[in-house]
């Protein structure tokens, strides 16, 4: 007996529509794919080779707030 029949494939498959429903499960293979390769790429150490490196977009860059920014409000009267 093997372990995974084409039957079982097809009751993951029902399972999988029946409890996301047909609209979110695209949603989540993209997000699982899109995860998978930024896995692969951090392991291979090829980090710096992303899609915004390739089309030459730069990464947000945060810049800290002054200490007097950091203050909260004064309460209200």
């Amino acid at each position: 007996m093997e372990f995974l029949q084409p039957w079982h494939i097809v009751i993951v498959v029902v399972l999988l529509l029946v409890l996301f429903g047909a609209k979110r499960l695209p949603e989540m293979g993209k997000g699982l794919g899109e995860g998978w390769k930024g896995f692969k790429e951090g392991l291979s150490g090829n980090a710096g080779s992303s899609d915004a490196a390739k089309t030459g977009e730069t990464a947000h860059t945060v810049t800290p707030k002054a200490a007097d920014e950091l203050k909260p409000p004064p309460p209200a009267a």
